[in-house]
C-alpha cells in the first residue's frame, strides 16, 4: 500500500496563494509593455539592431543587479524583496515606455530588468519554501500562474494597442493595478527570514561525482549545465516577447491585435506545460521531460520558420512555449539542491547567469535580421532547442511514486 500524502496546512495553503500572486503579476508588468514595441520602434524610429540593443538593456540590468538578490534575500526575506522589486520594476516599465528617446526606452528597461532578476530569485526562493510544505513537486505550477499573468499582460497590451491607448497612461494603470496586486500577496506569505540550510535530497542532479561532493570540477560543471538548460528557456521566451510582434507585423503583415498573438501563444502554451509539468515530472523524471521538451522546440518552431504563414507562425511560438515549460524551473530547482552552497547560491547563479540568454539574444537576432531577414534571425528558437537535448542529460532521473509523502 502506498502511504496517503499528507495534507497541506492552511498556513502553507494561504503561502501558496501569495507566491502565486506574485508570480502573476511578474509575468503581467512587463508584457503589458510588448504588444506596443512595433509603435516604439516607429515613434523612435529605430532600426532592428538599435531596438535589439535597447532591448538588451534589460538582460545587463539584471546581470548587474542579479547577484545581490540572494543576499537580500537572507537579509530582508524573499517576501519583502519581492513585493519591493515587483513596485519597482513596474516603475521601470512605464519609463520605458514613455516613447521620447532611445536612451529612455534603454534606461527604462534596466532598472526593470534589475528589479526583475531580485524578483525573480526572491520569489523562487520563497515558492520552493512553500513546496518544501506540500512535500511534493508544485514550482512548475507557480510558473504556470506566471504564464497566466504574461498572456494577461500581453492580451491586455495587444487591447491597448489596437484601440490606441496612450502608451504612458496605459502603462501607468497596468504599474499600480498590479503592484497594489502584490502588496496585498504580501500578507498571505510565509512569515519569518528564509531557512539557514536547505533539507532537499541532493538527486535532483544525477552525477554520482556531485552528489558524493568529490570536487568543485563537477558541481560547477553541472552548474555551468543548469544555467545552459535555463538560458534556453530565456532565448525562446525573449524570441516570443521580443520579435514575435515584428515578425508577424512586419514581414507577415498582420494586424496589431494579430501580432500580439504570437507572444500570447508562447506564454499560452507554456502556462498549458507548465500546468502539466509538477505532474510529467513526478512520474517521467526532470531529464525526460526536458528532453522531450527540446525537441517540441526544434521541430515545431523549424517547421514554422521553414513553411512561414502567419497562424503557422502564431503555432510555432505556442509549440516553443509549450516545449521550454519546465526548463527554467528544472534548473532553479536543480541549482537550489546542488550540494556545496550556501542556501540561495545555486539559484541566485543560475537566475542570474540565465540572464545572459536574455542579454545576447535580442542583438544577435536584431543584427542577423538587418543583415538578411528576421525569419533567418529566428532560427536562434530551434537551435536553443537542440542546445536543450544536449544539456538535458544532467537533470534527474528521479520519479515520485503517485500517492506517495
Amino acid at each position: 500500500m502506498t502511504a496517503e500524502r499528507p495534507r497541506p496546512t492552511s498556513l502553507a495553503r494561504r503561502a501558496r496563494l501569495g507566491a502565486a500572486v506574485l508570480f502573476f503579476t511578474n509575468g503581467a508588468i512587463f508584457a503589458n509593455l510588448l504588444p506596443r514595441y512595433p509603435e516604439l520602434v516607429e515613434q523612435l524610429d529605430l532600426s532592428k539592431t538599435s531596438f535589439g540593443l535597447a532591448v538588451a538593456a534589460f538582460p545587463v540590468g539584471a546581470l548587474l543587479a542579479g547577484l545581490s538578490a540572494g543576499a537580500l534575500v537572507r537579509r530582508f526575506r524573499s517576501s519583502r524583496v519581492a513585493v519591493v522589486a515587483t513596485i519597482l520594476s513596474a516603475v521601470g516599465i512605464l519609463v520605458a515606455g514613455s516613447g521620447s528617446s532611445w536612451a529612455v526606452l534603454a534606461g527604462g528597461l534596466f532598472v526593470a530588468g534589475a528589479m526583475d532578476s531580485i524578483t525573480d530569485v526572491a520569489q523562487n526562493s520563497h515558492a520552493l519554501r512553500v513546496q518544501r510544505l506540500y512535500g511534493r513537486s508544485i514550482l512548475n505550477s507557480f510558473h504556470a500562474i506566471w504564464s497566466i499573468g504574461a498572456v494577461s499582460g500581453g492580451v491586455l497590451g495587444a487591447a491597448a494597442a489596437q484601440f490606441a491607448v496612450p502608451i504612458p497612461l496605459h502603462l501607468a494603470l497596468s504599474g499600480v493595478l498590479f503592484s497594489v496586486a502584490a502588496l496585498v500577496a504580501y500578507r498571505l506569505l510565509l512569515p519569518g527570514p528564509e531557512p539557514l540550510e536547505v533539507v532537499e535530497p541532493a538527486a535532483s542532479v544525477t552525477p554520482a561525482a556531485v552528489r558524493a561532493r568529490v570536487g568543485a570540477l563537477a558541481k560547477y560543471g553541472v552548474l555551468l549545465a543548469l544555467v545552459v538548460i535555463a538560458s534556453v528557456g530565456a532565448v525562446v521566451e525573449d524570441s516570443g516577447a521580443s520579435w514575435s510582434a515584428l515578425y508577424l507585423s512586419g514581414s507577415l503583415g498582420t494586424s496589431a491585435f494579430l501580432a500580439g498573438l504570437g507572444f500570447v501563444a508562447l506564454q499560452g502554451m507554456q502556462f498549458v506545460g507548465r500546468m502539466l509539468g509538477d505532474g510529467l515530472v513526478d512520474r517521467f523524471g526532470q531529464r525526460a521531460v526536458a528532453r522531450a521538451g527540446g525537441a517540441i522546440v526544434l521541430v515545431g518552431m523549424g517547421l514554422a520558420l521553414a513553411f512561414p504563414t502567419v497562424w503557422g507562425t502564431i503555432a510555432g511560438f505556442g509549440l516553443a512555449g509549450l516545449g521550454v515549460s519546465t526548463l527554467i524551473p528544472a534548473a532553479m530547482q536543480a541549482a537550489d539542491e546542488l550540494p556545496g552552497f550556501r542556501p540561495g547560491t545555486g539559484l541566485t547563479i543560475v537566475s542570474w547567469l540565465l540572464r545572459v540568454g536574455f542579454l545576447v539574444s535580442p542583438p544577435i537576432v536584431g543584427a542577423v535580421a538587418d543583415a538578411t531577414s528576421l525569419r533567418v534571425g529566428l532560427l536562434i528558437v530551434p537551435i536553443a532547442g537542440l542546445l536543450a537535448l544536449v544539456f538535458a542529460g544532467v537533470l534527474s532521473t528521479r520519479r515520485r511514486v503517485p500517492g506517495a509523502a
